[in-house]
């Protein structure tokens, strides 16, 4: 049952960790409610709020109709720990290789606070202050090898284990609603990947750790990342041959076990050729509207009526590059404008890409020394296989890629109460689209 403003000023514990909800007294000005206290926060928002001018009245709309709301984000990030520099510097110390480094940064990253009191608390602050119930966290790799993929697969899982019930696993549209009855998060796991073991004995056999990897929870995976692979062609492939006859079959699996099929990094024909061959609800889950400013990792009309033909959606992501103009809330908020008067309320969402990372993890890495041959201890090659990604002229500012941050998730809302889309339609694009797709590939 949607809350009151005045009843949900009385949860104090929300109304603290929401932005405060501050009491208006008649002859005071109105105070801010956005702001938390912590400047990591706070200031992204300022920034949004600089852009949009809102009214206090719209505001506190926004805020309370926020808050009330399920928000499911389509695709993204889970906010991010800050690593422990001086365990790593006795990683390096010991001799550890590149990959042992990746691995056990990534580790700490995303499930440090599984053991750590100060990085728990900085998480649960900035999910509280996003408002978001449930994220369809990135949960794989970029890929399809079956052990590359289990490995954040395995960070996330551990992190659920030791976190719940403040933070928990859910693979149902029930178990996100009871989630949010309690006031409390939750991840929905996508594998970034179709796990393909390369042996190719047979379509069967090549296919059959779809099933294995929805059995360890995982409800979405993308079809391509950027490269070419044998199911279809990425969206930085200069040539899009579309869907294969694998891919083909790959979807066909994937409906059938109960897998949404996401095509957010996938060529623009094979996006459509997924489309009009899936059986169930699919999405983009993380893309943008072609048709607004043209980019590789958008899609264009064609492709996103396919996909919403299957009664699926496209998530506007928060990417200033793949937003173009201005690359700032109001490009977001185009985006969204384009996606709903064009193709309806119920084919929109979020697919943010993008995380709150903790405020410490700069002082952390401050700790990490160099190797003792003198080589950085961060990181593989910068150029890494699989992300191709075109060069282009665009340049963001930080204004604005800090306006689209991950815990402004209420001043998206803004955003859309300023730009007059009802609750309903704000309500759909905040989580109930996504909710509806999820239910829709749940056996």
């Amino acid at each position: 049952m949607a809350l009151s403003r005045r009843s949900l000023l009385q949860q104090l514990p929300l109304a603290a960790l929401a932005g405060g909800f501050n009491i208006r007294v008649k002859g005071e000005e109105a105070r801010k409610i956005w702001i938390t206290g912590n400047p990591a926060i706070d200031r992204p928002r300022e920034i949004a709020m600089g852009i949009l001018k809102p009214t206090q009245a719209q505001v506190e709309r926004a805020w309370e109709l926020h808050f009330n709301s399920l928000v499911f984000e389509s695709y993204g990030f889970a906010p991010r720990f800050a690593m422990d520099g001086e365990a790593y510097n006795q990683a390096v110390k010991s001799g550890a290789s590149s990959d042992e480094l990746e691995d056990l940064r990534e580790e700490m990253l995303m499930n440090r606070g599984a053991t750590n009191e100060r990085e728990r608390q900085e998480f649960f602050e900035a999910f509280n202050a996003a408002g978001v119930t449930c994220t369809f966290q990135n949960a794989g790799e970029e890929g399809s090898d079956p052990l590359r993929l289990i490995k954040r697969l395995a960070h996330f899982t551990r992190a659920t284990d030791l976190m719940k019930p403040a933070l928990s696993k859910v693979v149902t549209a029930e178990e996100i609603l009871a989630v949010k009855k309690a006031g409390q998060h939750c991840l929905c796991f996508t594998g970034n990947g179709v796990p393909l073991r390369g042996q190719w004995q047979s379509v069967r056999d090549e296919l059959r750790f779809i099933r294995i990897f929805h059995e360890l929870g995982i409800r979405m995976m993308h079809l391509t990342y950027n490269r070419r692979n044998p199911i279809g062609d990425g969206a930085g492939e200069p040539h899009d041959g579309g869907l294969s006859d694998f891919g083909h079959a790959a979807v066909a699996e994937m409906n059938k076990v109960g897998v949404i099929v996401d095509v957010a990094h996938s060529g623009w024909l094979t996006a459509a050729d997924a489309a009009r061959a899936s059986s169930k609800p699919m999405v983009a889950s993380h893309t943008t509207c072609a048709a607004v400013y043209k980019h590789f990792r958008g899609k264009p009309d064609e492709a996103i009526k396919a996909i919403c033909d299957t009664d699926g959606l496209v998530g506007i992501c928060c990417v200033p590059r793949f937003l173009g103009g201005t690359g700032d809330i109001n490009a977001l908020l185009n985006h969204l404008d384009h996606l709903i008067k064009t193709f309806g309320a119920a084919h929109a969402a979020i697919g943010v890409d993008s995380s709150y990372v903790s405020r410490f993890e700069k002082e952390e890495r401050l700790k990490v020394q160099k190797r003792p041959d003198g080589t950085s201890p961060f990181g593989g090659p910068a150029d890494r296989w699989e992300h191709l990604w075109p060069k282009d002229d665009y340049q963001a500012s930080p204004e604005a890629e800090q306006s689209i941050a991950w815990t402004n998730w209420p001043i998206y809302t803004l955003g859309m109460v300023m730009r007059g889309h009802s609750d309903e339609t704000i309500r759909k694009v905040l989580g109930e689209n996504v909710l509806r797709v999820l239910r829709a590939n749940t056996l």
